[in-house]
């Protein structure tokens, strides 16, 4: 594609999500993991969210039109859940809702959820799709899962699934591992609404960011916690890969406030909410102006589809 796009996600422009989350205090539906809940609705009140949980498959689709995004994790996945999922992701994009898909722990040996994922994938147009580089093989049909919900992998292949699954799907993507990666339509308009590509393929955002700390893989949660806090920054964005790319400069910096303070995975836990409540506008900011994180607009088809890993 001729000619460069400036992308419209700033260092400035994230570090304000920050602000209109506290200033909001958007209201998140949690359909979310019963292994994560405590964390995920601590993390929410920590950033200055609100959480709403509910999995029932008559309150679901009722209570998700009173806020103000949703959260859809797919970790210890009932029957119930499983029923309530669509309709109540139906009823979040009926109310013009943002939506952020957390496919957790998707892979071979978990075939329910993965038709679950893929359906949801395909026909429900998440607003952003979080997940790790084993999650994100399996929804772009390059593998077959990892061992758990963090898998991990090598560079190589983490930067190839990401890619294969920034190509395969038209909303945001937000992979995490040792450089989170998050993508999505350079176009504002298209970064609003999340719909699938027609015709052409859309100049796309990505943002690489090596932030963070190793301790935010030995607390169970922390994903799941980013995922809602992307559905609050999602609400609380002008537009949604600008709260996608927020969300994962607020968590990675919340982790290092954490770490600063403690090497034990215990007392990180707590001091990961305080540090959620700390990081400010301004941290953001510098943190994705920083040598750190990188921001630029490709288009898909400006090259080849990258080799798959040996």
């Amino acid at each position: 594609m001729a000619g460069a796009v400036t992308p419209f996600v700033t260092p400035a422009a994230c570090g304000r999500v920050l602000s209109a989350v506290r200033a909001d205090a958007p209201l998140v539906h949690c359909a979310s993991s019963a292994v994560s809940m405590p964390t995920v609705a601590d993390a929410l009140l920590a950033a200055g969210a609100r959480p709403v949980m509910t999995v029932t498959q008559v309150e679901a689709p009722l209570v998700v039109t009173g806020a103000a995004a949703l959260l859809v994790n797919l970790g210890t996945l009932s029957e119930e859940a499983a029923r309530a999922i669509v309709p109540t992701v139906a009823a979040a994009r009926s109310a013009g809702l943002p939506w952020v898909l957390d496919p957790a722990a998707v892979g071979a040996r978990t075939p329910v959820r993965t038709r679950l994922a893929r359906t949801l994938v395909a026909e429900h147009s998440p607003t952003v799709i979080r997940c790790n580089a084993a999650e994100a093989a399996v929804l772009a049909g390059t593998g077959t899962g990892g061992s758990g919900p963090d898998a991990r992998a090598g560079e190589a292949a983490a930067r190839y699934d990401f890619e294969a699954l920034d190509r395969a799907v038209p909303g945001i993507v937000c992979v995490t591992g040792e450089v989170d990666r998050i993508a999505g339509p350079a176009a504002p308009d298209l970064a609003r609404t999340g719909e699938a590509r027609t015709g052409e393929a859309h100049t796309r955002t990505r943002v690489e960011l090596r932030r963070g700390d190793p301790l935010l893989t030995r607390v169970t949660g922390t994903g799941c916690a980013l995922g809602a806090l992307s559905a609050a920054c999602a609400a609380a964005a002008e537009h949604p890969l600008t709260g996608a790319v927020a969300a994962a400069a607020w968590m990675s910096l919340a982790g290092e406030w954490a770490a600063a303070r403690t090497r034990l995975p215990g007392s990180f836990r707590t001091a990961l909410l305080d540090g959620l409540a700390s990081v400010e506008p301004a941290d953001v900011e510098a943190a994705l102006s920083g040598a750190g994180a990188s921001i630029a607009s490709t288009h898909p088809d400006s090259g080849a589809a990258p080799d798959a890993p040996a």
